[in-house]
């Protein structure tokens, strides 16, 4: 593909030309049920939680998509967070139901799952027993058991559940997963990425709060995308340290707040970093892999800037180095719902399936040190 036709491409958003397909060898095996439309072809979802850091901007994602989606309702079961969501302008159109409620909706056919990260296990298994396609936000889970039990369930049943993790649609990563697909790289013999943040007190005590801290809650997006590329490690090896000598003030959980996770490949071996003490921890984002014939750099993260290495050419893109700005779209998680609207009507499969999925749970547990994969 040349470089002027995949930037081009790349954000057809309403034609559906968003390469969504490039991650072939990763497609599920599950067809998507058919399911009843609203008389206006429109896709009835809804939304359960609004606790997780990504909700109000999920909600208003699904929200603006409404040529799309017809928003059913949303439930809270949380007092004080309802209490909150009412206050705010996010959800000034929303529809407040209870969760059975919600479920029961006649026609309804997808669930945005935006809970807390202890809720978000049982609230999965329960949509998913009521035959809904989710959006479940990133981690997903506490317990790597119950993960996989609702993750398999899902495909058993062609359900699909579409994990949160929005770099997959950002088009930096699709040119990268695309081009470790198709061996640009040569093998892929190193990966280092960061993802971090200057954390205020008030995140800092949530993240104290959370097993494995901001490792297991933010670096999470990157663990996806070395798994998409790398697979399943072989070993993984933790390390955290506590910035703030050793927490002194006695009021403050210990946080981890500068952690490492090394995995180790037969070839290959990839380094993830979360500091949430780095005061430029946005500019400081970046995801980098070398191979034996090539490589890129994303820096940051979501920007699409990208610097290409390749040893032959490919395409357009020419042999040595070149410097690449590809357009990011305004909606930071329009892409996501874009194509899940895709798999609902049975267009496409989801590119990523229960076993990608449950690999990169186990290895997002294991780099944060909260689970040895036994």
């Amino acid at each position: 593909m040349q470089r002027r036709e995949f930037c081009r491409s790349a954000w057809q958003w309403g034609s559906g030309g968003v390469l969504f397909g490039i991650l072939g060898n990763r497609v599920a095996r599950a067809d998507s049920p058919k399911s009843s439309q609203s008389p206006s072809g429109k896709i009835k979802i809804g939304q359960i939680g609004t606790g997780h850091s990504h909700a109000a901007g999920k909600f208003d994602a699904v929200r603006r998509l409404n040529e799309t989606y017809e928003i059913v309702g949303v439930a809270e079961a949380d007092a004080e967070l309802l209490a909150q969501a009412r206050k705010g302008s996010a959800y000034t159109s929303a529809a407040w139901l209870d969760e059975a409620a919600l479920l029961a909706t006649p026609g309804l056919q997808a669930v945005v799952i935006e809970t807390r990260l202890e809720q978000a296990a049982a609230t999965a298994a329960r949509a998913i027993a009521a035959g809904k396609h989710i959006h479940l936000d990133k981690p997903g889970a506490v317990r790597h058991d119950e993960f996989r039990q609702f993750r398999t369930a899902a495909e058993q049943r062609g359900l699909c559940v579409q994990m949160g993790y929005m770099l997959r649609y950002n088009p930096a990563f699709q040119l990268l997963f695309q081009a470790a697909r198709e061996g640009w790289f040569g093998d892929v013999l190193e990966i280092d990425c960061a993802m971090g943040k200057l954390a205020p007190a008030d995140l800092r005590a949530e993240l104290a709060a959370i097993p494995g801290h901001g490792m297991f809650e933010l670096a999470c997006h990157l663990i996806d995308a070395v798994v998409t590329v790398l697979g399943k490690p072989q070993k993984v090896h933790a390390i955290g340290k506590a910035s703030l000598a050793d927490n002194s003030n006695a009021a403050e959980p210990r946080l981890n707040d500068n952690q490492l996770a090394v995995f180790e490949y037969p070839k290959a071996t990839a380094t993830i970093r979360c500091n949430h003490a780095d005061s430029f921890g946005g500019p400081h984002r970046r995801f980098q892999v070398v191979g034996t014939r090539g490589g890129m750099e994303i820096v940051p993260l979501e920007s699409g800037k990208i610097r290409l290495w390749l040893s032959e050419p490919h395409g357009e893109f020419k042999k040595g180095e070149q410097a690449l700005a590809l357009k990011v779209p305004v909606g930071r998680y329009d892409g996501e719902f874009i194509d899940l609207a895709e798999v609902i009507r049975g267009r496409k499969k989801l590119a990523w399936d229960a076993a990608h999925d449950i690999a990169v749970h186990e290895a997002v547990l294991r780099a944060a040190g909260i689970w040895d994969g036994s």
